[in-house]
């Protein structure tokens, strides 16, 4: 018979493996950095400009980056920071390179479905990659405890308060203080109870932090990331009993009423990372985004929990809207939730696989325009991607060959710009 104990043992044993396994994943100093990316990537694949443009651009204007020549190659290669530079100074057909940004706040987006393995986190990762490649600047928000984006974007060493928890019990002790603190006689002449916060929570002092502690950066120069660890996953348990301690407070709106509090021009793009369920978690991360983004595998099963995920997706919301639908008079909050759009995206697909052609077919007739037109396929490139914990942008094509790596690139490319071609007509409804 095992018990807790028993666990911790296991625990104890697999903490004394995990540095090692850091050194396998990332770097030799357990610090995951960021390649350079080739002239001939920077040109042709990034700033979308032919090569030899691109060289009398460079060759013409002394304040570009030089950028650097490794001793056994005659290409030079440059930093993320290096081509933001030229993306800033060059311009093409006398149209500049910055990626079009709607005035107002960042634009919001859920990737989430109940599915272990159907992609949520690879999918993040690579449109976080994606977008600042574009030049867009990013804040990834990991809900997950598995904190598989976390870890991908370097971070290994988090404590739980600089996670959602933390920012879900500061909500807690805030909304509770200033609902005790609100003038007592409602409009109806019925005053709510006051409510008491327990001292266990009020003296972790997480009701002081300010809005950026909870804020990490990454390898990447303007990827910002709120991490996650394995303790947060602690945080279903304490969100019920943070409703026990006040009823009327509205735990799915707290991540919501955080990054409302962020500064409109600060990041252009938010990315979520949703747990593979229906919880405190991934309701705030679905309360809070603008667009809803569902992967899913391409086999019935993965089709069959997509379903399920939607229909109770669905009921959720609908229950917070009647339980919650009287309460929500102050803030930016509302309900019932509304999407500015909702989409699927099929993962790990193969063309040539007969059953993978047959079940996109059924996604379309089912989900029609929803359905991303462009699925992520699956190559060799992208197996070893999820084995190091790292995109395939981060990969450098000199460990492959070129068209294995191309191929694998061209696929998160499509559905990028795929997705980023569906934000850009959404954006403007959520600064209405």
């Amino acid at each position: 018979m095992l018990t807790h104990t028993d666990l911790k043992e296991i625990h104890t044993r697999s903490l004394k493996m995990q540095s090692w396994i850091r050194q396998q994943t990332f770097s030799p100093e357990s610090t995951k950095t960021l390649r350079r990316f080739s002239s001939w990537e920077v040109s042709e694949l990034i700033l979308g400009m032919n090569q030899s443009t691109f060289r009398g651009r460079m060759a013409a204007d002394p304040t570009l980056p030089d950028g650097l020549v490794e001793p056994d190659g005659r290409q030079r290669w440059f930093t993320l920071d290096e081509v933001n530079t030229m993306r800033r100074k060059l311009k093409v057909k006398g149209k500049s390179l910055m990626p079009p940004r709607p005035g107002g706040r960042a634009f919001r987006t859920a990737i989430a479905n109940f599915k272990g393995g159907a992609g949520k986190s690879t999918v993040a990762l690579h449109f976080a990659h994606a977008a600042a490649l574009d030049g867009y600047r990013v804040l990834c928000v990991d809900f997950d405890p598995q904190a598989t984006l976390s870890h991908s974007m370097g971070l290994t060493d988090v404590s739980e308060e600089q996670t959602v928890w933390g920012i879900m019990a500061r909500d807690l002790v805030r909304q509770t203080e200033a609902a005790n603190a609100a003038p007592k006689a409602a409009a109806s002449g019925t005053a709510l109870p006051r409510r008491a916060i327990p001292s266990s929570i009020t003296d972790m002092g997480l009701q002081d932090l300010r809005i950026a502690d909870f804020i990490q950066p990454t390898n990447w120069p303007t990827i910002d990331i709120i991490p996650s660890c394995a303790n947060a996953a602690f945080v279903e348990f304490a969100s019920a009993q943070y409703r026990h301690l006040n009823p009327e407070w509205s735990f799915f709106a707290a991540v919501s009423r955080y990054l409302d509090q962020l500064p409109d021009d600060q990041w252009d793009l938010i990315i979520f990372d949703c747990p593979p369920a229906i919880g405190y978690q991934s309701m705030n991360a679905v309360f809070a985004a603008d667009m809803l983004y569902i992967p899913s595998g391409p086999g019935y099963w993965e089709y069959d929990s997509t379903t399920s995920f939607v229909g109770q997706l669905s009921e959720a919301l609908e229950d917070l809207a009647h339980g919650f639908g009287q309460t929500l008079s102050v803030d930016k909050v509302s309900l019932p939730k509304e999407f500015v759009d909702v989409r699927f995206l099929l993962t790990r697909f193969e063309p040539g696989n007969d059953l993978h052609r047959a079940m996109y077919d059924a996604f379309g007739k089912v989900f029609g325009e929803r359905l991303a037109v462009h699925p992520v396929e699956m190559t060799r490139a992208v197996e070893q991607s999820g084995r190091f914990l790292a995109s395939v942008y981060e990969m450098d094509y000199r460990d492959m060959t070129r068209e294995t790596w191309r191929r694998a690139r061209g696929s998160f490319d499509q559905a990028y710009t795929e997705f980023r071609a569906t934000m850009l007509a959404a954006w403007p409804q959520i600064n209405d």
